[in-house]
């Protein structure tokens, strides 16, 4: 269900908390605090602003770092008063340089699992989760703002990252290459959802190249 930003359960304060996750890996990147007005400027602009409690104003995440966060999505709880934010983040999430905020092992505490990397299955879920953008388009969603713009809109994007990509490549920038390109396959995948190409037929096109 779609609920307006005047039925959303702000505390006391005018405060909602705010878990942000990682669009494509679902890593757990940070908890903050967003107001009404953050709120709806992420809405408007498509990356995270949030309140901070400690000074007493408004954020915009990666205004100074450069590390922004692009919402592919904002989903409330059964509540309405707790928020998750979905993002493909341009760097790291913490403060400290960390990508997560959550890197802090509690003593006495189970040591987290080994995260298992399958780069098919993470594919394929984010090309699933484009596609559910596509058909329902939530508001506040990164990838609903692509696919509201047009095809000219994604094809811009892919180019931007495609140079972005080629830029890191050439200034011998392993970390930022690896955002990069990681940038430019979330804007292919958009680009595939748009034309209805699926990604067994890329696998397919491959495998017969292969052969």
């Amino acid at each position: 269900m779609n609920f307006p930003i005047a039925e959303v359960k702000f505390d006391e304060d005018g405060l909602l908390p705010a878990v942000v996750q990682h669009a494509v890996t679902r890593e757990l990147l940070t908890l903050a605090y967003v107001n009404q007005e953050s709120l709806e400027r992420t809405l408007a602009t498509g990356e995270t602003w949030f309140w901070s409690r400690s000074r007493s104003c408004l954020w915009h995440k990666g205004e100074t770092s450069g590390n922004t966060q692009e919402v592919t999505a904002l989903t409330l709880d059964c509540d309405l008063d707790a928020l998750r934010i979905m993002v493909l983040p341009k760097g790291p999430a913490c403060h400290t340089g960390a990508q997560s905020c959550f890197h802090n092992q509690l003593q006495g505490a189970p040591e987290p699992p080994a995260v298992q990397s399958d780069l098919g299955a993470t594919l394929a879920e984010l090309y699933e989760l484009v596609q559910t953008r596509k058909r329902e388009r939530p508001a506040g969603s990164y990838t609903t703002y692509l696919f509201a713009a047009g095809l000219d809109k994604i094809l811009k994007k892919v180019g931007e990252e495609s140079a972005e990509t080629i830029i890191a490549a050439k200034n011998d920038m392993p970390l930022e290459l690896t955002k990069e390109v990681s940038d430019l396959i979330y804007h292919l995948i958009v680009l595939l959802v748009e034309r209805g190409v699926s990604l067994d037929e890329i696998q397919n096109e491959l495998a017969a190249r292969r052969k």
